[in-house]
């Protein structure tokens, strides 16, 4: 055992240095240092998922309806808002902090102990092939059935692609982020995406662009996967009520089925859609229309139109795609007091592009601006100056987050709306704030 890691702290520690040495290994590496590691859960039911927007989400419908029907599930999912042990999430609860520290040490041990081929090229994980790689073996132990895996970036060359059989693939909403490594088109980061595909496994998508669909349907044809799309005319009679959301969706087994979804966030609709569709494929007994209403309707998955207070609400939303797909719920949310925006972004991501399509909605009466903290983040002064080229409505710039969510909460009115999106590095910061408060 690996003696000078001892606590959950240090362990956290050293997969957060791990930046700062490493670089991207070929996925022939990765694979091989999986192998050594034994090949964990190889024996699970695999559901991988990758895409641009949604992809939490559905992992976190996934497993609480798998939940629901008494089948035993392990997700791994990026990234944590609060805390490290977020992306392990084994029978709806995330891990101990034992469990984590414990598979820490066993990627730890094998690295001390690398086969030849490993030690010639001073093979070392990457902080995400070196998480991926401990959610296997925690997976593995536990013995779940079903594992869900989410892509950390792209999906042919990601980590979690080197497994080798796969149950189902499911592809969310495609749109530009990452553009640096997949591609400046939607068409090269769809391919870069449909690279989880594999042969003879059904893909989930939802088919809204054609172009993006085209592709994924050529990759598929390619390797002889399965298509399996999901069409807009598949959801009808959608009602939008103030906190939750119903709809019906045609299912191959089951005709068309009602849903209630417990948020307010419209984009959910395609979400679930794509969740079900997947989960109706597994053909899977124990999964009755019962089961799958319940767990659709039981499912929180934090940090997405969260309602925090009464009127505050947490959006990840941190692309250009994600941002409209925001706008959209914020349209329909009834206010008869101010909206007030709540800002913030890392350095990698549109946040100009961001801040010009916020501000040019003409949703929010207020906007704050306040920086996150880390080496991304995005300079307060940048934040100010990318909002008022954009807007005439007050725009107030915050030296610390704490005082920016103090002021604008603190002070809306019963009538007003405060919603706090750009980063879901915003979203764990509020939470931590939130839970430091004794809020939560």
């Amino acid at each position: 055992m690996t003696e000078e890691i001892v606590s959950y702290g240090a362990a956290q520690e050293y997969i957060s240095a791990t930046p700062k040495f490493t670089r991207k290994n070929s996925m022939e590496n990765t694979g091989r240092f999986l192998a050594h590691l034994g090949w964990p859960a190889q024996n699970c039911k695999i559901l991988h998922i990758a895409g641009t927007n949604g992809k939490g989400s559905v992992c976190a419908y996934l497993s609480t309806v798998l939940k629901k029907a008494g089948i035993s599930c392990g997700m791994f999912v990026s990234p944590h808002l609060v805390t490290m042990r977020e992306r392990f999430v084994i029978e709806g609860e995330i891990v101990t902090e034992e469990e984590f520290v414990e598979a820490f040490c066993r990627v730890k041990d094998c690295l001390d102990d690398l086969p030849q081929e490993l030690q010639k090229i001073s093979y070392h994980p990457t902080f995400f092939e070196w998480l991926f790689f401990m959610a296997m073996l925690l997976f593995e132990k536990r013995g779940v059935e079903y594992v869900i895996l989410e892509t950390g970036l792209g999906g042919r060359l990601d980590a979690t692609n080197v497994v080798k059989d796969k149950k189902l693939c499911i592809l969310t909403s495609i749109g530009y982020d990452h553009m640096e490594y997949l591609g400046d088109e939607l068409t090269d980061i769809a391919r870069e995406k449909a690279g989880i595909l594999r042969s003879g496994v059904p893909v989930v998508y939802p088919y809204k662009q054609h172009g993006v669909a085209q592709v994924i349907e050529e990759c598929a044809a390619k390797i002889g996967a399965k298509t399996v799309p999901v069409e807009k005319a598949a959801i009808k009679e959608i009602k939008i009520l103030d906190k939750t959301i119903d709809f019906s969706l045609h299912l191959n087994y089951y005709d068309y089925i009602g849903f209630t979804v417990s948020t307010s966030a419209v984009y959910q609709i395609e979400n679930v859609s794509l969740a079900v569709t997947a989960l109706d494929l597994l053909a899977d007994s124990r999964i009755t229309a019962d089961i799958l209403q319940d767990g659709i309707r039981e499912t929180f998955w934090e940090g997405r139109m969260e309602e925090v207070f009464p009127g505050v609400y947490l959006d990840g939303a941190h692309n250009i795609d994600g941002i409209q797909a925001f706008l959209e719920t914020v349209k329909v949310h009834a206010c008869s007091g101010k909206r007030k925006l709540l800002f913030s972004a890392v350095k990698d991501k549109q946040y100009r592009e961001a801040a010009q399509v916020l501000a040019g909605s003409g949703l929010f009466d207020e906007i704050g601006v306040a920086a996150i903290s880390g080496e991304r983040a995005l300079p307060l002064q940048t934040l100010e100056d990318s909002f008022r080229q954009y807007t005439g409505v007050t725009v107030r710039a915050y030296d610390t987050l704490e005082a920016a969510f103090t002021g604008m909460v603190s002070h809306r009115s019963d009538k007003d709306k405060v919603y706090i999106v750009g980063s879901l590095y915003l979203v764990g910061e509020v939470k931590a704030l939130i839970r430091r408060s004794g809020h939560d």
